[in-house]
């Protein structure tokens, strides 16, 4: 699933669910609902309702496939944060990866900051557009992939 399929719908509350629970809570939100819209539980004469029914067992699926795996569910938390500050955090700048200096020892890149900080990220925060904090005062950059033009 592409990051941008990851962050098109709000898979939280696909499942009835908040950022904050437990990945056991997710699963019995999923299991609540995956019984409730299977396919198998649905009539043998098919109606519109059948129908939405399936789109929902689908749905409620995608959502499980990205919440129900640490890795795929922290990706989207990201996402879901960097889109969330973009609308609520004004942005001070926007700067390319290739303007970051790259620290070979400490493994990070970085950026100098007005005030004298550093915006700092590992690389993997750079994979897709992102929002990095000044680790000084509370500005923040956005920092974009590609060639600069």
């Amino acid at each position: 699933m592409t990051s941008k399929n990851m962050t098109e719908k709000d898979w939280y509350s696909i499942l009835g669910a908040h950022p904050s629970d437990s990945l056991a809570q997710l699963k019995q939100k999923y299991q609540k609902l995956a019984l409730l819209y299977h396919p198998d539980k649905q009539h043998r004469h098919i109606s519109e309702e059948d129908k939405e029914g399936a789109r929902k067992f689908i749905e409620i699926s995608e959502a499980w496939k990205i919440l129900g795996n640490e890795e795929t569910k922290r990706a989207y938390d990201l996402q879901r944060r960097d889109g969330e500050m973009s609308l609520s955090f004004p942005v001070d700048n926007q700067i390319h990866v290739e303007e970051m200096i790259w620290d070979e020892e400490e493994e990070h890149f970085s950026f100098p900051c007005r005030c004298g900080g550093q915006y700092i990220a590992v690389e993997s925060d750079l994979q897709q557009t992102s929002f990095i904090n000044c680790d000084s005062c509370s500005l923040i950059v956005e920092v974009l992939q590609g060639s600069q033009t």
